[in-house]
């Protein structure tokens, strides 16, 4: 297995005996950091999108940061592989590469990988990748599991988590119980849904760090929808919120042995982004050291006829009953920016009015914009009180023309999701597909990652999330419904 060592700023990686120069580039502005590629598609296979890499899922422990991501795009679904970059110095370097025994491009059997995610198990020191393995009629065919045993560095060959009965699977998740106090210490819990016979979202539980899954399970009214994300809480319940056209949550308190029905979290409003953008309304998920977990998603309601999308939230102490969604004040909602595709972090060892929130998110600054004219960008706010202030926000990466983006059937990609998470000393780093202009055919679109420290003075002050009216009501469609096989 080819992997490569990143120096954490701008820098060189090792490939083998070759090495590869990275420039980093970010723009000048008061409000940008420097962004930091970790990896770049290996492969040279012509029937994908070289050299691409979209949808990237984060989690941290103590030190260690991985991160995972496709790479290598096909227009009508999935990618060559997954990759993976691993930190265990907070973020400073990466060591990176590809999974083994997954695509016939790295001695596996399946035809393209798609949906990456990452969990951690502390009970068992297992780090884990959850894929969607796609055969070759382009369809999502099993759940694959990933492992490591030696923090991140090295990969095993997967197991196989579930098999589609002749149907389709999409959008998997993964996440573990890394709380020492909870019953169901070390117990993970995988989600996805079945999209050839009306999305039932199904769950399966592992007691042995991945080794092997236990039975499908589905909650007990068989929601339907899509995106969910389960999170663990201290007690060790696991609460799923996932999107069916408003936002719904459901939860298991007994270790994943059932699973509860479903409770409406909040109506969900849409503005389609502008610029052919690939984009489904899936919301992000995270959980605070006192186990509140907060929600965030895209959503048009406090801008005026819909016209563009600013980042909300919600949040919960136990799954049932959530807050009224606020907004996340990045910019006033007269801007004309449109925001979408968050990725929400909270530092576990901080809580309630003091839980420290990161938020990575894209953005168009104008958002009545066109192909041609609209220009990708990240983002990143956060908050040291839970979500009652946040600080001014702060340009990540870009802009992008459109034109530099992974191409796919449903528009250009950055992915359906991007993550942001806290290391142990109380870093937040933001994950994120980075596109800078292409050399002739080949594309230059990077897994990249930021650091801030959200306890750092301010030069702005910090700008309060007051209760607003929503003024626009309008999304009543089923997202699971209109969506096929958004992988």
């Amino acid at each position: 297995m080819t992997t490569r060592r990143l120096s954490g700023g701008v820098g060189t990686i090792a490939v083998g005996v070759a090495a590869v120069c990275l420039l980093v580039v970010a723009g000048g502005s008061a409000g940008t950091v420097l962004a930091t590629p970790i990896s770049s598609d290996p492969y040279t296979n012509s029937s994908s999108q070289h050299k691409t890499q979209v949808e990237a899922d984060s989690f941290a422990f103590g030190n260690t940061i991985v991160a995972t991501f496709q790479t290598g795009r096909f227009d009508n679904g999935g990618s060559s592989n997954l990759a993976w970059s691993t930190s265990t110095d907070s973020g400073r370097t990466w060591t990176t590469g590809v999974l083994p025994g997954t695509t016939v491009y790295q001695g596996g059997p399946w035809s393209r990988m798609s949906d990456p995610a990452v969990a951690y198990d502390p009970e068992h020191d297992v780090w884990m990748i959850s894929g969607l393995a796609i055969d070759a009629s382009a369809s999502g065919a099993a759940i694959l599991t990933s492992r490591s045993t030696d923090g991140g560095l090295t990969w095993q060959d997967p197991v196989t988590t579930a098999t589609a009965p002749g149907t389709f699977f999409d959008k998997n998740w993964i996440a573990c119980d890394i709380w020492a106090s909870s019953p169901h210490y070390g117990n993970c819990y995988t989600q996805w849904e079945d999209a050839g016979v009306g999305s039932p979202i199904m769950m399966s539980t592992s007691t042995d760090g991945g080794l092997t899954w236990g039975p499908i399970q589905m909650p007990v009214d068989n929601a339907t929808g899509l995106g969910g994300q389960p999170v663990v809480q201290p007690n060790g319940n696991v609460i799923v919120p996932y999107s069916s056209g408003s936002i719904y949550s459901f939860r298991s308190t007994d270790g994943g042995a059932t699973w509860s029905a479903s409770t409406f979290v909040a109506s969900a409003d849409f503005h389609r982004p502008a610029g052919d953008l690939r984009i489904h309304q899936l919301s992000s998920a995270e959980v605070d050291g006192e186990g509140r977990v907060y929600v965030v998603w895209h959503d048009c309601r406090f801008r005026s006829g819909c016209s563009a999308n600013d980042i909300v939230m919600t949040t919960s102490l136990d799954g049932l009953t959530w807050t009224p969604v606020t907004r996340i004040p990045i910019d006033p909602t007269t801007s004309g920016v449109d925001h979408f595709i968050p990725g929400i972090a909270a530092d576990r060892a901080t809580s309630g009015s003091s839980a420290h929130l990161a938020l990575g998110y894209h953005y168009y600054p104008v958002g009545n914009c066109t192909f041609q004219t609209c220009q990708m960008t990240v983002g990143f706010v956060s908050s040291l009180d839970g979500g009652a202030t946040w600080t001014p926000p702060t340009r990540v990466a870009g802009p992008m023309s459109m034109s530099w983006i992974a191409d796919t059937n449903q528009g250009r990609m950055v992915g359906d999701y991007m993550s942001t998470s806290f290391t142990a000393d109380g870093k937040a780093h933001p994950f994120f597909a980075w596109a800078q202009a292409p050399t002739g055919s080949v594309f230059s679109q990077r897994a990249a990652t930021a650091t801030f420290d959200p306890t750092a003075p301010q030069v702005s002050p910090r700008v309060r999330a007051v209760k607003e009216r929503p003024v626009y009501r309008g999304h009543t469609r089923r997202e699971s419904r209109q969506l096929r096989r958004p992988y």
